[in-house]
């Protein structure tokens, strides 16, 4: 997943994202944790915040589709996974209360086999 793909109008459109992942734009949001109707309105899309909360859930699940073998196994990952040290928190969770490059730097741990 290159967050290029997803640009428009130099904006990451979640529509774009909603058919890689094939659900829809209102589950984008809600996953990165934007309002179920900033799809629908370009406005909710343009502020930096909804497009770094983007950027960020591509970013996660550049880094895990490897190990899972597809984005939907990413994503489904991302939404459900409670992760270790984080008192059972999923990445999802953690994105949305701003905790990111937690999960980033969490992923990269377990790639380098640092933790599981």
């Amino acid at each position: 997943m290159q967050i290029e793909q997803f640009e428009e109008a130099g904006c990451i459109d979640p529509w774009k994202i909603a058919a890689v992942l094939r659900t829809s734009a209102d589950e984008i949001a809600m996953t990165a944790g934007l309002g179920r109707a900033a799809p629908q309105r370009r406005e909710l899309i343009q502020p930096v915040r909804a497009q770094r909360r983007l950027r960020e859930l591509i970013e996660v699940l550049d880094k895990v589709e490897p190990r899972f073998g597809s984005e939907l196994m990413a994503c489904s990952w991302f939404r459900s996974q409670p992760l270790s040290g984080f008192d059972g928190r999923s990445a999802m969770q953690l994105a949305r209360a701003g905790r990111s490059q937690q999960v980033q730097a969490y992923v990269e741990a377990v790639d380098a086999g640092v933790c599981v």
